[in-house]
Formats: structure tokens, C-alpha cells, sequence
């Protein structure tokens, strides 16, 4: 890979749709860096341990990355977040909600924030986040609500960010096969989810992978402020 070879950051790119960013981006000759949580995963690129709800951590990533690389990002993927088991309101545990507010967007917001003061001039910014936010199913209400104020921020990051050319995008998948898809599902609750798609199946973690690489990518040069929902028809 050449060292002129554009640079991304991908934030939560140990598994699932961040591991497949991960070979996405190498595929097409980008230099990578990645974060993880608690366990790196072998992979292109360096990886880097963060603790996304701690912006002084987040900053210092992007710090690394410059030096190790040489190079500020020409993009960063905001996809580090979590989940919790689902439930209805009346009985949802406030600690989980804390939980999912913490990582997804209090640790969204600091990653967004670095990545807006940092990310080059025309450079590009993406964050995915869920088709759950327009798509209601009953007991992802607080889940959704964390990815719905990410969508938020993305929006309007996109015109505070325009005038230095930097495209800020998300992308909104449906079920998608992965760890954090799965945990806790029966086959049974799957295939019913499988279902909300006409094309009847769970998408894979490289069909969205594929629509995030493009988005950081000048094919997509007139693509702003959009929220891109890889979903197989599900909304």
C-alpha cells in the first residue's frame, strides 16, 4: 500500500460491520486505522484501544493516528456503540438506558466532535446508526432514540461542515448478521426479523460495509447530509 494512499479511521472496527469496514477500506488500498473496545481482532491496518464515552481518549486517537501515519484522516466511520437486551418502557431498566446513552451517544458525540476539528478538508465523516429509527418495533424504543440523536447530529454537522467541503453522511442498516444482532435471539425471533425485508433474509455486515466505503469515497461527492438505509426494503 502506498503512503499517499488516503488514511480512515474506524471507530469500533473489531467485529461485525466495523470488521468489514476494516476490509472494505484496505480492499481499496486505504491505509486503516481501527479501535476496539476490550479485544483487538487481527486485522489490516493498526488498531487502537478506546474508551469512546472519554473524549480526552477519543482525541488522543486521532493524535496517534497522525503520527503513526503521517496524516490527519481523509475520513473517519463513527460505528463504535452497543445494545441491550430490548423491552417495553414500562419495564426497561434505567441503568441499561444510561448505558446505551453513555456509548451511543454521549461516546457518538465525542467521536463526531474529534472527527469534525480533525477529519481533512474534503474528507468525509460517517456514522451508522439503525433503520430501527424510522422502522418501530416494540421493545428497540431506547435503542432507536440513541441512534435517532446521532442521525441529528449528522445532519447538522453536514452544514456546519460544508463550507470546508467535508461530506457528513449515515447509514441506517436493517438486521444485520452479526454478534451484536444476534446475542439473545432465538432462531425463531430471527427469522421473524429476517422477514421485515421482502427480500426475506438478514443482510451481512460487508453489504453495509460496502455503502460506508463508498460514502467516504469521491464517488459519492454529491451525497450530503443523508441518512442511506441498507435494509433490503425493509422501510
Amino acid at each position: 500500500m502506498s503512503t499517499s494512499s488516503p488514511v480512515v479511521i474506524i471507530f469500533g472496527g473489531s467485529r461485525g460491520i466495523g470488521a468489514a469496514c476494516v476490509k472494505a477500506f484496505a480492499d481499496a488500498d486505504w491505509q486503516v486505522a481501527s479501535t476496539y473496545a476490550t479485544k483487538a481482532t487481527s486485522g489490516p491496518g493498526k488498531s487502537y484501544q478506546v474508551d469512546i464515552r472519554d473524549a480526552s481518549a477519543v482525541a488522543k486517537v486521532f493524535e496517534q493516528v497522525e503520527a503513526d501515519f503521517g496524516s490527519a484522516p481523509h475520513a473517519v466511520i463513527a460505528n463504535a456503540g452497543i445494545n441491550v437486551p430490548g423491552a417495553p418502557l414500562t419495564t426497561f431498566s434505567p441503568d441499561n438506558f444510561r448505558e446505551l446513552l453513555d456509548v451511543n451517544v454521549v461516546g457518538a458525540f465525542n467521536v463526531l466532535a474529534e472527527a469534525a476539528r480533525k477529519v481533512k478538508d474534503k474528507g468525509a465523516i460517517v456514522a451508522i446508526t439503525t433503520s430501527l429509527v424510522r422502522h418501530v418495533v416494540p421493545g428497540t424504543g431506547p435503542y432507536a432514540a440513541t441512534k435517532a440523536a446521532v442521525e441529528s447530529l449528522v445532519r447538522a454537522m453536514a452544514k456546519e461542515l460544508s463550507g470546508r467541503g467535508v461530506r457528513v453522511n449515515g447509514v441506517a442498516p436493517g438486521p444485520v448478521d452479526t454478534d451484536l444482532f444476534n446475542a439473545g435471539k432465538t432462531e425463531e425471533v430471527k427469522q421473524r426479523m429476517a422477514a421485515f425485508s421482502p427480500l426475506n433474509r438478514i443482510g451481512r455486515p460487508e453489504e453495509i460495509a460496502e455503502v460506508v466505503r463508498f460514502l467516504a469515497s469521491d464517488q459519492a461527492s454529491w451525497v450530503q447530509g443523508q441518512i442511506v438505509q441498507p435494509n433490503g426494503g425493509m422501510v
